[in-house]
C-alpha cells in the first residue's frame, strides 16, 4: 500500500503511525492469507501469534492485566484492525474477537475477574467470545430470552445464543442473560461462563461464506457462580452497549482495510491489464471508477478516525460510531464490487484476493448492528438532541 498519508491526519498521534508501520511489516512477514483447511486451527494459531508478538495487548485495558495502556486506545484498535484486514480477514477476526470477547471485563469487570482472564487474553493463551445474539434477538437486544435465575451463590442459565463468533473454540464466553429485575433492557445481566462449565454445549457449528469459527450455544441448567457476574444485576444492557461502542468503530476500520486492499488490487489490475491496444487504466470509465473508490475510502476513513479520536477524548460516540460503521462498511462493499468488476471473470475465481474480499465484507454490513440499525441509531441521537438545541436557540433569543 503506497499511500499512507492518512497516518499524518490530526486525529492520529506519532505513536499511532509507528504502530501501523510496525504491524504492517510484521503482518507481511508472518500472516499467510488464503484458504485454510482447518479454520479452527488457523484461528488458534493466529491468536497465539498475535499474542506472542504483543499485538493483543492493545485489545485489553489495564497494564496490570497485560494491556498496553490503562484504557483501550480506540485509534490503535482501529489501526490494528485496518492493517490486519488488509493482510488477512481471518487475522483481523482473531484480533477483534479477543477484544470484543473480553471488552466487558476490561470495562466493567472486578479486579479478580480481570486478573483471572485478561492476561491470558492479552498473551493469546485464552480465546474469548461475546455471546449476545439469540435466534429471536439480534439487533433487538432487549428481546433476548436466555434466562439466569439466582440460586444461592450461583445463577442457573437456560436458553440459547447464536451467531457466536469463536463459538466452539473459545475458552470462555461473556454471556448476556435475562435476570428479570425490570422488563426489557433493564432486566439483563452479564456473566463470564467458562467453556467447560456443565450445562453449556455447542448445539451447532455454523458455516458462512467467509469461514470463521461460529456456533449456536445451548445452556441447560448451567450453574455459574455469582462472582462471575460482570457489574451489577440488571446492568447487562449497559455493559453490552458500552462494549459495542468501543468495537463498533473498529468494525469500520476493518472495512477500511478490506477496501484499501481492494483498491490496491484494482490499481494493479488496471495498470497491468491490456485491452484494445491500451491499458485498462487508460479508459475514462476505469479512471472514474478508481476515483470513486478512492474518494469513498477517504470519506469513510475520516468518519472512522473522527469517532475513534472522540472516544479517546472521553466523549460519547454512539452517533459517530454508527456513522462510521454505516459509511465504511457500505463503501467497502461498493469498492470491492468495483474491484471484482475490473478483474472481469478472474474476479469471481475462487480464492482470488478480490473474490475473498467480496465474501469477507458482506458480514460486516450485518454484525454488531446492521446498516439499517445504524441508521436508526443516528436518527435517534439526532432527534434526542433536537429539543435541547431548540431550547438553547430560544434562550439565546431572549
Amino acid at each position: 500500500m503506497a499511500d499512507k498519508s492518512y497516518l499524518d491526519w490530526p486525529f492520529l498521534a506519532p505513536q499511532h503511525a509507528e504502530l501501523e508501520r510496525a504491524l504492517d511489516a510484521w503482518a507481511a512477514a508472518n500472516i499467510v492469507d488464503g484458504h485454510h483447511a482447518d479454520v479452527d486451527a488457523a484461528c488458534r494459531k493466529l491468536v497465539g501469534q498475535l499474542g506472542a508478538a504483543g499485538w493483543l495487548r492493545h485489545a485489553v485495558g489495564g497494564t496490570q492485566w497485560g494491556g498496553h495502556g490503562e484504557a483501550i486506545d480506540t485509534r490503535a484498535l482501529c489501526l490494528i484492525r485496518e492493517t490486519l484486514a488488509r493482510h488477512s480477514g481471518l487475522a483481523d477476526f482473531a484480533f477483534a474477537m479477543q477484544g470484543l470477547g473480553s471488552g466487558a471485563i476490561s470495562l466493567f469487570g472486578s479486579a479478580a475477574q480481570r486478573a483471572a482472564y485478561l492476561p491470558a487474553v492479552a498473551s493469546g493463551a485464552a480465546i474469548a467470545a461475546f455471546a449476545l445474539s439469540e435466534p429471536q434477538a439480534g439487533s433487538d437486544v432487549a428481546a433476548l430470552a436466555c434466562a439466569a435465575v439466582r440460586d444461592g451463590d450461583h445463577y442457573v442459565l437456560d436458553g440459547e445464543k447464536t451467531w457466536i463468533s469463536n463459538g466452539g473454540i473459545a475458552d470462555f464466553y461473556v454471556v448476556f442473560a435475562r435476570t428479570g429485575e425490570q422488563p426489557g433492557a433493564r432486566g439483563i445481566s452479564a456473566f463470564i461462563v467458562d467453556a467447560d462449565t456443565p450445562g453449556l454445549e455447542i448445539a451447532e457449528r455454523i458455516n458462512v461464506i467467509a469461514p470463521h469459527p461460529l456456533a449456536r450455544l445451548r445452556f441447560a441448567g448451567c450453574r455459574v457462580a455469582a462472582s462471575q457476574r460482570i457489574g451489577e444485576t440488571g446492568q447487562g444492557f449497559k455493559v453490552a452497549m458500552a462494549t459495542l461502542d468501543v468495537f463498533r468503530t473498529s468494525v469500520a476500520a476493518a472495512a477500511l482495510g478490506f477496501a484499501r486492499r481492494a483498491l490496491d488490487e484494482a490499481l494493479a489490475r488496471a495498470t497491468g491489464r491490456q485491452m484494445f491496444g491500451q491499458a485498462l487504466a487508460d479508459f475514462q470509465l476505469t479512471q472514474a471508477r478508481l476515483a470513486q473508490m478512492a474518494t469513498g475510502i477517504d470519506a469513510a476513513a475520516l468518519l472512522t478516525y473522527r469517532a475513534a479520536w472522540q472516544r479517546d477524548q472521553g466523549r460519547n460516540v454512539t452517533k459517530e460510531a454508527a456513522m462510521a460503521k454505516l459509511t465504511a462498511t457500505e463503501t467497502a462493499q461498493q469498492v470491492i464490487d468495483g474491484a471484482v468488476q475490473l478483474f472481469g471473470g478472474l474476479g469471481v475465481v475462487s480464492e482470488q484476493p478480490v473474490e475473498r474480499l467480496y465474501r469477507e465484507i458482506r458480514a460486516l454490513r450485518i454484525y454488531e448492528g446492521a446498516t439499517e440499525v445504524q441508521q436508526l441509531i443516528i436518527a435517534r441521537e439526532l432527534l434526542k438532541a433536537a429539543p435541547a438545541a431548540r431550547q438553547h436557540e430560544e434562550k439565546e433569543k431572549k
